[in-house]
């Protein structure tokens, strides 16, 4: 019996850009084994010599492996050798090399994805800046996606978390603005402004467009860190 195309789709360990084109945005990771939405994986590719990078752009040519695994579990899987076996059996190939600093490897380069688009939403317009501007708007409903620096004073996050509840209409819900893994220097350089501890992606609603966008990145970033 032929398998069914939505079951190949989800169950598939190593893919190409061909495929994964028409397929479901779920993944299974090769170490854990469990199937999880795209978003929260990361992709690995392996160079012509055999060297297994970081794919967080997921446009790499060739075959890929995705892990959905932690930070601290992926670099406990490298040291007893789970992960080289993982990466054989997706790649068919056992000529592998795998950098000592490849948990390191991936972190960097899910940070470089987020700041990247954070960048390009500021140069679009799609940012908003400094605390006055960012409690006025959220009051008025204009920030679909509140965002704090990981070294944000509480009491600031607070002021604003009030201020874009107001402008939900979500007062007394406890809701609040999501801490970024990175601090006011890492923002503050991406973005070219200075003292950048928080910021807010314009918009009318959860859904919107741009809040989405940014969302993607750091979906991954965070459940990399284990802070999902």
């Amino acid at each position: 019996m032929r398998t069914p195309p939505n079951e190949r789709l989800t169950s598939d360990i190593a893919d190409t850009p061909k495929a994964r084109k028409a397929s479901e945005p779920e993944r299974r990771c090769i170490l854990s084994g469990e199937t999880a939405p795209r978003e929260t994986l990361v992709r690995l590719v392996a160079s012509p010599a055999g060297l297994v990078l970081p794919d967080a752009h997921e446009k790499a040519p060739g075959r890929g492996a995705w892990i959905g695994v932690t930070r601290d579990e992926l670099a406990e899987a490298q040291a007893k050798g789970r992960l080289k076996g993982a990466l054989a059996r997706a790649f068919k190939t056992g000529h592998l090399e795998l950098p000592d600093d490849l948990p390191q490897m991936v972190e960097d380069a899910l940070t470089r994805v987020l700041l990247d688009r954070l960048g390009l939403e500021m140069r679009v317009g799609s940012l908003i800046l400094g605390t006055q501007r960012i409690a006025e708007a959220a009051r008025g409903g204009a920030v679909a996606l509140l965002l704090h620096a990981r070294d944000a004073s509480e009491d600031g996050r607070k002021k604003l978390d009030q201020a874009w509840r107001v402008g939900r209409e979500a007062e007394g819900s406890g809701e609040r603005g999501l801490e970024l893994p990175l601090d006011r220097n890492a923002l503050s350089v991406a973005l070219g402004r200075d003292n950048v501890v928080h910021l807010a992606v314009a918009g009318s609603g959860a859904d919107d467009a741009a809040a989405a966008r940014v969302m993607k990145p750091m979906t991954r970033l965070m459940h990399y860190l284990g802070q999902a």
